[in-house]
């Protein structure tokens, strides 16, 4: 960047389905945000109240990807940050407006992590390529909650010895005393402790955030560049803080009581502090800027501006309804870009090195100095051909040399450099004699091209028909004989020297490859080689058997497991299960009957009704119709209605049957829920207690054992098994579901889990001890329950 430049900003719109395309508009680089608002008719005709409203920023991040986002905001900062220069990302805005995402991510996904992992993955892909300077990195985590500082990385969360932490001025800039600071070799223990601190942070639900930060977090990765000698510049150092504010909140919206309420307090009054800080930074006439009026603002003192690269990304809520803080959020973001900043290399220069630079100018002077006055004496040097005197002298102090005595040789020209050599020569050619010597006398050398040489061999039995020694055999062979072949060794010996009577060795006809037979204890030395192979290989067989036998067999498939539980261990709860079922189809089955029996008995109370209107509409137009003695005869309308009453009588009746019948199939659902979660649980369980945990530690878990059933043994905790964590890493690494850059993001992941697991294990362990007698498992001791037909 820059010498003299300014705060960088940057605007994420948060996705949502109900973006206010009417209100909210972009420019077309996407650099800008414009706002429009409807005038309040209800204020009067007379209404100055401003209306719309221009933003220019460095860039808008609308719909983008975290990859995308990343790139665009941290990338480039983070490169410098690894030549020198300091470098602040932060993130502000409302609450639910996506700070978090943005700086974190999501740690189930690799493509969806956020600023903080792809900085950490950055800094070390760089560093792994760095031979010289020699590049250590190292982590902190602070946490500000209700104007309190924790450490997120610490058991405690304070300091050393549960002293609180506070923030020291310094002539470097400001500190943290008391947090810690913990060095990392690789991008896996980075991430491992981000995710640490991530499940240290305070959280808190209401109604705009199910997951709403309660506290601003500070996240800052050291660099640290080490020179090697011979460099003025000892070491560079600069660190990165990423910062993920807590976001604003409007108590009339997000319902927030209490605790929440209290905490809601603390981070409006912070980001207030922060906007008046920025205010004051931004004027050039200020000569006091208050950073001390919150911890906050105390410990981004040397963060905002100055010597530092900053960005702000202010993160805003698309929809209408969040309008008024997307304009506060934009405002505060203005307000950054006035600040300046003038970020250098942090070096630290090395006095050592720079004197030593001179020292060995000065031994070069020195040298060129010498070699001058060399030159000029060079008219007393002679070139007539060595005496005897003068090679004897050369002789003399090259074995000097070759015993270390002296460590220079004293040459003056050209001709005592050749008789140097010369002497080095002989020597060479003289050891070589000797070490032939030794092998003669230890060794017979036959060159394997000689025929009369091999067939002689063959015939003591030294060597096989295809010119092979057979020395292992005759080890064998005489291990089990000694004393016979000893009594026999130096005759045959002299056979094969009388054979070979006569040959050069050494002629110029041998082979390369020479077949060198031993003729000093050769027995001894064959029997003890081979009994000790012997020896050697039973005792590496050994530990390999242990360790096929030790190793643990891996467990069937689930599926297969579960049917062979429900044939034994869980054979009465699948009984239970089964009948229960069966008994829940027998219900649905009725209560479809009865509701197909109401629809027939509609249908027929409708085409009763129907031919009762048609007999009732046929009196009425054709006249009454009288007996003899003068009464109406209404025969068929009696029994229509006849018929229409008894109908509805029945429909009212299986309409009673049809409620009660929906409720018992309601709560016989119910109970079938329940079997089948408790025949998956007590699956999990077996298959826990009988493939898993170690066959030494199942009598344990044993009804009357000591160990509630379900819970992983203490020493099963803190053993875990390497085969067995060695094979999900491969696996995992088999069958990634990203690039293969994401090994250590997923390892990372694995581990912190693991590590939450031991916790809580560890916790119920406690819990358990503290109870004495037996503890039984959850729902072992309550009976089943069965339907009852009736």
């Amino acid at each position: 960047m820059d010498a003299v430049g300014r705060v960088h900003t940057f605007v994420r719109v948060k996705p949502t389905a109900n973006f206010a395309q009417d209100m909210i508009k972009f420019g077309p680089d996407n650099k800008s945000v414009n706002i429009y608002i409807k005038k309040d008719a209800r204020k009067g005709v007379v209404n100055n109240t401003q209306t719309d409203w221009s933003f220019r920023l460095d860039g808008v991040l609308h719909n983008t990807s975290q990859e995308l986002a990343y790139e665009t905001v941290a990338q480039k900062l983070v490169s410098e940050a690894l030549s020198g220069y300091n470098g602040t990302i932060m993130c502000y805005g409302q609450t639910g407006a996506g700070k978090t995402y943005t700086m974190t991510g999501v740690t189930t996904e690799y493509k969806h992590r956020g600023i903080i992992p792809r900085a950490i993955q950055q800094v070390f892909k760089a560093t792994a390529r760095s031979i010289d300077p020699l590049v250590t990195v190292r982590i902190s985590y602070l946490e500000i909650y209700n104007e309190t500082m924790f450490d997120l990385l610490s058991p405690t969360g304070s300091g050393p010895g549960g002293t609180p932490m506070a923030v020291v001025d310094c002539p470097q800039g400001v500190y943290v005393k008391g947090l810690s600071i913990h060095p990392v070799s690789d991008e896996e223990d980075a991430l491992s402790l981000l995710w640490e601190g991530d499940a240290n942070r305070v959280i808190a639900e209401h109604t705009l955030n199910k997951n709403s930060s309660r506290s601003h977090c500070i996240f800052t990765i050291y660099i640290e560049s080490h020179f090697r000698a011979f460099s003025d510049v000892k070491c560079i150092t600069s660190k990165i803080n990423l910062i993920d504010l807590a976001g604003s909140e409007r108590l009339g919206k997000t319902g927030s009581e209490g605790q929440v309420l209290k905490e809601a307090a603390y981070i409006n009054k912070s980001l207030l502090f922060l906007e008046q800080i920025v205010i004051a930074l931004a004027d050039p006439k200020r000569d006091h800027v208050p950073f001390r009026q919150s911890k906050l603002t105390h410990v981004l003192k040397d963060s905002l501006g100055g010597n530092c690269n900053t960005v702000l990304v202010a993160n805003i809520c698309g929809e209408a309804v969040h309008v008024e803080e997307t304009l506060s959020s934009l405002r505060f973001a203005t307000r950054m870009k006035w600040i300046t900043t003038a970020p250098v290399i942090n070096k630290t220069y090395n006095q050592e090195g720079v004197v030593k630079a001179l020292e060995k100018e000065v031994d070069l002077l020195r040298q060129e100095l010498a070699m001058h006055d060399s030159l000029a004496n060079r008219s007393s040097v002679t070139y007539e051909p060595l005496t005897d005197t003068q090679v004897a002298e050369i002789k003399s102090q090259v074995h000097s040399y070759l015993q270390g005595t002296i460590d220079e040789i004293d040459i003056v020209n050209v001709r005592q450099i050749q008789e140097v050599f010369k002497q080095f020569k002989l020597i060479l050619r003289q050891q070589e004699h000797e070490v032939k010597a030794r092998l003669r006398h230890k060794y017979l050398l036959i060159d394997k091209t000689d025929g009369a040489a091999v067939a002689a061999l063959q015939k003591t039995g030294v060597a096989d028909v295809d010119g092979n020694l057979l020395q292992e055999e005759c080890g064998t062979r005489r291990g089990k004989k000694k004393k016979t072949r000893k009594s026999n060794e130096q005759p045959k010996k002299e056979r094969i020297r009388n054979s070979l009577a006569g040959r050069d060795v050494d002629g110029s006809s041998r082979s390369k490859s020479r077949a060198r037979i031993p003729t000093k204890d050769l027995d001894v030395k064959q029997g003890a080689r081979n009994q000790n192979t012997a020896t050697m290989g039973a005792e590496l067989s050994k530990p390999a058997l242990a360790e096929d036998f030790q190793r643990p067999r891996s467990p069937p498939p689930k599926p297969v497991a579960f049917e062979q539980f429900k044939e034994e261990y869980g054979s009465e709860i699948n009984r239970v299960f089964k009948e229960n079922k069966r008994i829940l189809l027998a219900k649905k089955k009725r209560s479809s009957v009865v509701a197909q029996s109401i629809s027939f008995i509609k249908r027929e109370m409708e085409n009763v009704q129907k031919a009762l209107e048609a007999q009732q509409q046929e009196r009425w137009q054709q006249g009454e119709h009288v007996d003899e003695k003068g009464q109406l005869i209404m025969d068929e309308e009696l029994l229509l209605s006849m018929k229409l009453e008894d109908l509805k009588e029945e429909y009212r009746s299986a309409q009673a049957e049809l409620q009660e019948l929906r409720a018992e199939v309601q709560r016989c659902q119910q109970l079938v829920d329940q079997c089948r979660n408790k025949l998956i649980s007590e699956f999990e369980i077996w298959y826990n207690e009988s493939f898993l945990i170690p066959k030494d530690l199942r009598e344990a878990l044993k009804p009357g054992g000591n160990i509630r059933p379900g819970m992983i043994p203490i020493n099963r905790v803190m053993c875990l098994e390497e085969d067995v964590q060695e094979r999900f890493e491969q696996l995992q690494e088999a069958a990634l579901p990203a690039c293969p850059a994401s090994v250590s993001f997923y390892r990372a992941k694995m581990k912190t889990d693991q590590k939450h697991a031991y916790s809580r294990a560890m916790s119920s362990l406690e819990k358990m001890r503290k109870k004495p007698g037996l503890i039984t498992a959850a729902g072992k001791t309550k009976p089943l329950s069965f339907l009852h037909v009736e």
